[in-house]
């Protein structure tokens, strides 16, 4: 029969002697010898569980609180040292003579890339770098750019019309804009001349995509306004640009046009870099290459923004980043900007 001085003796001896052996654990598999020792099926604590029965029954309950509180005693000091091991740093061995391994680093997608250089070519000329919203008011992206109300470029399989309620119904329906234009409007709404403004964004149009068209791409728009802007002014900051962006000897050409939004309106063409003005498949046997379009600002459009087109006059251009893009880097389909391959985007 159990006495209970002797098992109440044996039970606090057997703490001391856990606490003094977990104060020299080291490691995990120490720890977990100890727990073997002390609350194994052939610890001394399973031992004294089993020979509870044969205790006398007032002591009975004495000595089963008393041995339930050392082990969990033991298995919470157990646990706490296991979280103290998981926090202290490992100290794996290094060998310091091996080369290091390099970190991948990131890099600008070609279409980041080049919006940035063509900004970096206005903006010593003067032009501000200016952003717009991308969801537009249809007399921001059609009427007041002198757009008129047949035209084809406002039918549904043309752009994007959104079906929400209009905050403004007096300035139309949603729609996300088809190019950067609108962003001109609303400076001009804000601001008096001079202006010197340049617009990067993303623009959107339903059209099928293929290896040159996408239903979304990005445009970089410019507007000059002053009183005294003529057409030599666009065509020198266009030749300088294009200078910047392509290379000193790029030859340029401007052809006549028709924009609503400008008048008189040109197209800009450069040497097909390929073919060196030669005539190639690239540039469809022409020699030269379309870049953008350009012209003096609408006298209608000043009107719909409040400028008296009697004392100020400007020049506005757009150009497809997607597309100068392809054209420096030799890239043949538009789908490349946009698939995400490592293969691709890591040649830039």
């Amino acid at each position: 029969m159990m006495e209970l001085q002797q098992v109440q003796q044996s039970l606090h001896e057997a703490e001391q002697a856990f606490t003094h052996e977990l104060v020299q654990a080291r490691s995990p598999q120490e720890l977990e010898q100890l727990r073997i020792k002390y609350l194994g099926r052939k610890s001394a604590m399973a031992a004294y569980m089993k020979q509870l029965s044969a205790a006398l029954p007032e002591q009975r309950a004495t000595l089963g609180k008393e041995l339930n509180a050392l082990k969990a005693t033991i298995e919470r000091q157990l646990t706490e040292a296991q979280r103290r091991l998981r926090a202290q740093p490992t100290r794996a061995s290094v060998d310091v003579t091996l080369p290091g391994t390099a970190s991948p680093l990131g890099r600008l997608h070609p279409i980041t890339y080049t919006v940035n250089a063509i900004l970096n070519c206005f903006v010593p000329m003067g032009f501000e770098i200016v952003e717009g919203p991308e969801l537009e008011y249809e007399w921001n992206n059609f009427d007041a750019l002198n757009i008129p109300a047949e035209h084809p470029s406002r039918e549904a399989f043309a752009s994007f019309f959104v079906e929400l309620p209009s905050a403004d119904p007096k300035k139309g329906r949603f729609v996300l804009r088809s190019h950067t234009s609108p962003v001109q409007i609303r400076v001009m709404q804000q601001r008096k001349p001079p202006l010197r403004i340049v617009v990067p964004g993303k623009v959107f149009r339903p059209d099928p995509l293929d290896a040159s068209h996408s239903f979304m791409f990005h445009q970089v728009e410019g507007l000059m306004v002053d009183e005294r802007t003529s057409f030599a002014d666009l065509k020198g900051v266009f030749t300088m640009f294009l200078e910047q962006l392509f290379g000193p000897t790029t030859k340029t050409r401007f052809r006549p046009h028709y924009f609503p939004f400008t008048e008189p309106s040109a197209e800009v063409d450069i040497a097909c870099s390929a073919c060196r003005g030669r005539g190639c498949s690239t540039c469809g046997h022409k020699g030269w290459l379309e870049i953008m379009g350009c012209g003096m600002v609408h006298p209608n459009v000043f009107k719909a923004v409040g400028y008296d087109p009697r004392r100020v006059q400007g020049f506005a251009f757009g150009m497809g980043v997607e597309r100068i893009a392809m054209l420096k880097h030799g890239i043949k389909d538009i789908r490349l900007f946009f698939e995400n391959d490592l293969r691709f985007l890591e040649q830039f």
